[in-house]
């Protein structure tokens, strides 16, 4: 499958998409320097999220409306006032995608209701982003799915059976291209409940492409990822996490963010194909490995022992394995110290 012209599968490097979420801090001279620092960084892909608050949510401040757990990083706020300081105005998304186009860069978003899809269907944008908190909703899934755009759905939350009702829905309305990405929608989320091995068997129980959209400290995770068979990495972007933003305190910087270009890239790279025996670039290395050569002089006649023969680099002579059938043979002719012990020395 491909997002714009870029090929998405275990033949090549894993697609890498920076989040930009509410980090652009309701500036968009902000969001413009994170495309380019995105860019710079080596992403393939920046994505947006198209929401107002009245879509997502009611304009209350009390009850479960208000975020007063102390362990999250909106604790304090109401889910509006959240979303009201999260949204990316929707007049932003046509200069933003028009920056990520210049930089070469794909740019889609996550819509939150079908009115948003209607939005960046005239932006025709080249992909859907299904939210973790959204994986249940069918209607909206199905909405995605029939523009034929490749849909990638984070799996956060998600059992078994409510994933298959969400690949059910995005197939049945046309879908056939979809990418499912193990997500934990804890903020941050830590190693211990990531479950990377869930990757194959994702790939396998749904027969599509997997990925991960991380929300841990760092870039491990996404690292090891990639050898588990992840296609696609999803990381949250910022500039500089001191400036705040509502998902700053899990977001990576540029430099970061590079970083996980990099190793994610050398990852892949390092998984090959099942190899045995020297790889073209080793096989000079061979002529180093150890193998018997004579420690001093011996005549024609002499009796090869552990006082005349060593095993020593390089690798020129017999292998060491046959030391023990050199032992107590006598020698063909003369030779001197450092001669490499070959068949035609042995009587």
């Amino acid at each position: 499958m491909k997002i714009a012209a870029r090929q998405i599968s275990q033949d090549h490097a894993p697609y890498v998409i920076a989040e930009m979420s509410g980090n652009h801090n309701q500036s968009i001279e902000r969001a413009l320097a994170i495309v380019d620092a995105a860019a710079d960084a080596g992403a393939n892909a920046i994505k947006l999220q198209t929401f107002t608050p009245d879509s997502m949510t009611l304009n209350l401040a009390s009850g479960e409306f208000f975020i007063g757990d102390p362990a999250s990083p909106w604790t304090g706020s109401s889910l509006y006032d959240l979303y009201r300081q999260a949204q990316t105005p929707w007049e932003w998304h046509a200069p933003i995608m028009e920056r990520a186009r210049q930089r070469g860069m794909a740019c889609f978003s996550s819509p939150f209701d079908e009115a948003a899809i209607d939005f960046l269907e005239e932006l025709d944008v080249p992909a859907y982003k299904i939210a973790s908190f959204e994986n249940v909703h069918l209607p909206l899934i199905r909405k995605a799915a029939s523009t034929g755009k490749p849909l990638i759905i984070s799996t956060g939350m998600a059992s078994v059976a409510e994933l298959a009702e969400a690949v059910d829905a995005a197939r049945s309305a046309g879908c056939t291209e979809l990418i499912l990405l193990k997500c934990t929608s804890t903020y941050p989320a830590t190693p211990h409940n990531t479950n990377l091995r869930t990757l194959p068997h994702m790939r396998d129980l749904f027969g599509c492409e997997v990925g991960l959209s991380d929300h841990t400290m760092g870039c491990g995770a996404a690292v090891a990822s990639v050898a588990l068979g992840a296609t696609v990495i999803e990381k949250h972007f910022t500039l500089a996490r001191a400036d705040g933003g509502v998902d700053s305190s899990f977001s990576l910087e540029p430099a970061e963010f590079r970083t996980l270009v990099v190793e994610s890239h050398r990852a892949w790279e390092a998984l090959g194909q099942m190899s045995y025996g020297p790889v073209p670039d080793e096989i000079k290395s061979v002529a180093y490995r150890r193998s018997i050569y004579l420690s001093r002089d011996v005549k024609a006649g002499e009796v090869f022992t552990t006082d005349n023969l060593r095993v020593i680099r390089p690798g020129h002579g017999l292998a060491p394995k046959f030391l023990e059938v050199a032992l107590g043979k006598k020698a063909k002719c003369d030779a001197v110290l450092g001669t490499p012990l070959s068949w035609d020395l042995l009587g």
